[in-house]
């Protein structure tokens, strides 16, 4: 209708939904409810403490907001925040198997690699999306090699040293 295609997808946007309406989500579903879009401690902690069972952290590709922080830059926070209590998974950025790593060192419990599958199917369809996850593995395998570590259970954020945002 004349719109723009962002007006159109964020006019679909309900703000009064709240995290008590997560809750209500969680109580219903007969599955594990996984929020994506945490970006902040305190979002992590309020979506725990209504049932969910872990927390994706992700700014949807940077598109929501000019100048959100980068999914990297917030993990730790997140994955500080919520403890034991619930899973954290990393979405956003994560192209190499580098990042992966970094990713995990830093506290997620996984990564989501939507975009780079997407491009993998364009380009090869299946085999290309096997041919992607093959050397996302690759990667990972050695990177873990380069800075000698054993097994992804021994990364910690002792193998970074970033600067502060």
């Amino acid at each position: 209708g004349g719109g723009s295609a962002l007006r159109s997808f964020s006019s679909r946007f309900d703000p009064s939904l709240t995290f008590d309406d997560l809750g209500w989500l969680v109580d219903v579903s007969e599955v594990p409810v996984v929020p994506k879009g945490i970006v902040t401690p305190g979002d992590a902690r309020k979506a725990v403490a209504v049932g969910a069972a872990g927390v994706i952290v992700s700014n949807h590709g940077g598109r929501q907001l000019d100048g959100d922080p980068a999914t990297l830059d917030v993990v730790a926070g997140v994955g500080d925040a919520v403890g034991d209590d619930a899973e954290v998974f990393m979405d956003g950025g994560v192209r190499t198997g580098t990042d992966v790593v970094k990713a995990l060192s830093l506290g997620a419990r996984a990564v989501l690699v939507g975009r780079p599958v997407l491009w993998a199917l364009a380009a090869g369809g299946s085999p290309g999306v096997a041919r992607l996850l093959g050397l996302l593995g690759d990667e990972v395998a050695d990177t873990l090699r380069q800075c000698g570590v054993r097994n992804l259970g021994d990364l910690g954020p002792a193998l970074l040293r970033r600067s502060p945002p």
